[in-house]
């Protein structure tokens, strides 16, 4: 009697499961259908115009909708009917939490819609979750049998990928390291001479403070690796920042400035610290301006290239084109990439594929082997709980700005470049050196811990990322 009770409830439960998941696969196919007509009605006038890769792009998107990825990676998705219904909602309350965390799928959206390139990271992110196999999660799959992705739709992805590489991030890597993540530096950028020179003088400029006493080279010294190896930068009156100043070397290729990234370019950058009361505490560009006018010499060369004279858009667009020659090609990961194999040493090259092992190659993209995304600082584990600190408002990152409380935590991932010389590490400086931010990195981020020689193999990579700087003439 028993057993014939357990094989009853199990026949149950069987046809409860198969009940309820093919309810909800009738359910997403239907809402599927829904959203890619209504993201067709708006891209048709766009994609009659273009080539055949922003169809391309158009089949992707239809992918992502028929899949589900929006449910968990989009603020903006809404929950079907059986979203409410108990265990169903558990696990889908879950899997929105995780993946709003790990990736927002709402920029590659936006970027397919309107024809224009999708985010770097965001493109390495999809690539490694594709090659790895780990989407959806099988907790997903499941219950929503429509995720599943065939061996034929994940070659679309990669492919996909692949063309948005060469035609939006094109890398002047060997052939044999074109799929890499990682690109080389380029060896120049095209600049404006004069404004250059200007822009190197009054980046060394003190009169740019109150107290004629701080210059922008005061917290970012070329000399070593464009910070000043301080916890927080100190500004005028022996101030002290709240948070630890980044590299004004290959900041160029940043997608914003700041950890917060609440400036859009270098020239927005160069106007933040003159006016910041802690940094260089000028009262007013006003100040500024009167102090550099009494320097005739200065003055007559300035109106030689800015013919309306001294602004805070002429000034900070002469240290923007001078912080464009900040570059720092020629590492020996640069040769590697361009097809040097004996640039790396052994212990360099098992770094890097420990590197990319780990996935850290999914942020950290693109020539400036970061800066292209923020990210959550303790993806596996609660970085500010375990700090010996109390929070502050820098804290806060990219929500500073944004002010979406999914942003809070997330700081621009820092480029890598010249890292050996930059410490300390993180916003707020808690890693004293490479190995130390390296076991941090894995257990906040990756979740893991490597034995120490991988860990010293993973900082000979990064060893390997410094340049050379040659003073722009």
């Amino acid at each position: 009697m028993i057993r014939k009770w357990l094989i009853g409830g199990g026949i149950l439960v069987v046809a409860g499961y198969l009940g309820v998941a093919g309810y909800i696969y009738m359910a997403d196919n239907a809402r599927s259908k829904t959203l890619i007509s209504e993201e067709k009605q708006l891209t048709d006038v766009a994609i009659s115009s273009v080539s055949n890769t922003k169809i391309s792009h158009q089949q992707i998107s239809n992918l992502f909708y028929q899949k589900g990825c929006d449910y968990c990676h989009t603020s903006s998705a809404s929950l079907p009917f059986y979203a409410a219904i108990p265990g169903v909602k558990q696990l889908m309350d879950y899997d929105i939490q995780q993946g709003s965390q790990y990736f927002s799928l709402e920029p590659t959206l936006l970027a397919i819609k309107e024809n224009r390139a999708v985010p770097e990271a965001d493109l390495a992110k999809i690539e490694s979750a594709i090659v790895r196999e780990q989407m959806p999660p099988q907790r997903f799959a499941v219950l929503h049998w429509s995720s599943g992705i065939n061996t034929q739709e994940r070659n679309q992805i990669l492919d996909w990928v692949k063309s948005q590489r060469a035609e939006y991030y094109p890398s002047n890597s060997s052939s044999d390291m074109q799929h890499l993540t990682l690109q080389p530096l380029p060896d120049t950028l095209p600049v404006d001479n004069q404004k250059v020179a200007l822009g190197s003088r009054l980046f060394h400029d003190p009169r740019l403070s109150s107290d004629n006493t701080v210059s922008c080279a005061s917290c970012h010294l070329l000399s070593k690796g464009g910070v000043d190896n301080l916890a927080t930068s100190t500004g005028v009156n022996g101030q002290k920042g709240g948070i630890n100043a980044p590299t004004v070397f290959n900041a160029v290729f940043n997608v914003n400035q700041f950890w917060d990234g609440r400036a859009v370019d270098l020239q927005q950058q160069a106007g933040g610290p003159p006016l910041n009361p802690v940094e260089m505490a000028s009262a007013s560009w006003d100040e500024i301006i009167s102090k550099l006018q009494q320097d005739a010499q200065l003055t007559q060369e300035f109106v030689q290239v800015y013919p309306q004279g001294y602004s805070e858009h002429t000034i900070t667009d002469a240290i923007a084109e001078f912080e464009k020659t900040l570059t720092t090609p020629n590492s020996p990961f640069d040769r590697y990439l361009k097809g040097d194999a004996n640039a790396l040493t052994a212990s360099q090259k098992n770094g890097l594929a420990l590197f990319q092992k780990n996935k850290c190659d999914t942020c950290h993209v693109g020539k400036n082997i970061g800066g292209q995304s923020y990210e959550l600082m303790g993806l596996k584990g609660n970085y500010f709980a375990d700090r010996p600190k109390d929070l502050t408002a820098d804290d806060h990152g990219r929500f500073n700005v944004t002010k979406d409380p999914r942003d809070k935590h997330r700081f621009k991932t820092p480029g890598l470049r010249n890292v050996a010389l930059t410490a300390p590490y993180f916003h707020d400086a808690q890693a004293e050196d490479l190995n130390q931010a390296v076991e941090m990195m894995l257990k906040y981020q990756a979740g893991t811990s490597l034995p120490p020689q991988d860990i010293k193999d993973i900082v000979a990579f990064l060893e390997s990322l410094t340049g050379e700087y040659i003073t722009h003439q």
